[in-house]
């Protein structure tokens, strides 16, 4: 087994080597061959499945149930204009005690900690209960589309199912393990075209302003009290991220208007009924329009249990505190994982800084991330005592 030095330092090496492959979406850089290097010693059966070009990795180590899943990705965001950083993004930089690099919380350091994890683990219980496996992806950061998606339809269609699965998204708030997520809200979006009669400003009798026939229903729509939330979710939210109209000149009236909108709903509404909804507000004014639709996820929800009471207890036995249980934040790939009937948490680091200049992560809080996701296979694998 590492000992107490040599696995801290096996993680912090294994966290610098995944920052420094410069893996923006969908590029994973090499970043999933390093870990099934990792995981093949171990008896990981490592498959690569690439769909498009995206590459995944589907790595398991046993055949029985249950099977508890570490899911992630490799990709991450381009790091923006490089002279906003202090360090190069892609040649980590540690500065007491904390690793700069893109990546770095978003979501690398979970990576490396789960690797390691496992090592210990396996150490120490080389014949668990069930199965551990591993989901990885280089589609969570873009289209999500050749990603855990594909890779989820691949494994129901060959009969393998997973009842467990632990996200290490960046899910902590102002300290590490101060919140886990037990779900995320659906996101759904509309695409709008309403069409209307190109004019001279002077003459409005003779054109048909599609900005006068849609400032209503907008209004209407902001208007709308669309639920209350529930004991899990805050209500639903409606927001609009863009709208386009005009020809460029002063006295003319657009002949058609462009708009992009978005719900963030909870588990009241299916998307089928908030389509349904908004359309039935369009149909009450006199307003010739078009909507397409884009469903990123449906809402889902991991009831109490056996998981969430297991990542409850290792956070509160390395932090000393009990982490707030929530579904904030935006999409993630448990989207995918849940529809399956997997109970799906996220835990992993502080994300103050995820998509930002410097983004960066406390070591510390890496080591103790290894420690709590290593105490969840424990609690949920270990045989049971004589």
């Amino acid at each position: 087994m590492m000992t107490s030095e040599n696995w801290q330092q096996a993680v912090t090496d294994l966290l610098v080597e995944l920052v420094r492959r410069p893996s923006v979406t969908p590029d994973d850089a090499g970043c999933q061959q390093l870990m099934a290097e990792r995981l093949e010693p171990l008896g990981f059966v490592c498959e690569s499945m690439p769909f498009g070009d995206v590459t995944n990795l589907w790595a398991r180590r046993g055949s029985d149930g249950p099977v508890l899943c570490f899911a992630g990705h490799t990709d991450v965001v381009p790091p923006g204009p490089l002279e906003q950083w202090d360090t190069d993004p892609f040649e980590p930089t540690m500065k007491d005690d904390v690793l700069y690099g893109r990546g770095a919380a978003d979501m690398k350091a979970s990576l490396a900690a789960m690797i390691v994890a496992i090592e210990r683990y396996l150490a120490a219980t080389p014949e668990p209960v069930g199965s551990i496996a591993l989901l990885i992806t280089s589609d969570e950061e873009g289209r999500a589309r050749d990603g855990t998606l594909k890779v989820m339809q691949a494994l129901t269609d060959r009969g393998e199912h997973i009842d467990w699965c632990v996200i290490g998204e960046p899910s902590s708030h102002a300290e590490l393990g101060d919140m886990v997520r037990i779900g995320r809200r659906g996101s759904l979006s509309g695409m709008l075209t309403v069409r209307g009669i190109q004019g001279h400003v002077a003459y409005p009798q003779l054109a048909d302003n599609p900005i006068r026939r849609f400032a209503p229903v907008l209004a209407e729509l902001h208007s709308v009290e669309w639920d209350n939330g529930n004991d899990f979710f805050p209500p639903t939210s409606f927001q609009v991220v863009n709208v386009q109209a005009g020809v460029g000149a002063p006295n003319v009236t657009p002949g058609e208007l462009s708009a992009r909108f978005n719900f963030r709903y909870c588990t009241v509404w299916h998307h089928e009924e908030l389509r349904s909804k908004v359309h039935s507000i369009f149909d009450l004014h006199e307003i010739d329009y078009e909507l397409d639709w884009h469903l990123s996820g449906e809402p889902f929800l991991t009831d109490p249990g056996v998981l969430i009471d297991a990542v409850a207890a290792s956070v509160e036995e390395h932090t000393g505190r009990s982490p707030e249980l929530s579904t904030g934040g935006g999409t993630s790939d448990g989207r995918f994982i849940s529809p399956a009937g997997v109970d799906v948490v996220e835990l992993g680091p502080i994300n103050a800084s995820i998509h930002k200049v410097n983004e960066h992560v406390r070591i510390a809080d890496v080591h103790t991330l290894t420690l709590m996701y290593q105490r969840i296979m424990e609690r949920l694998l270990d045989p049971p005592s004589d």
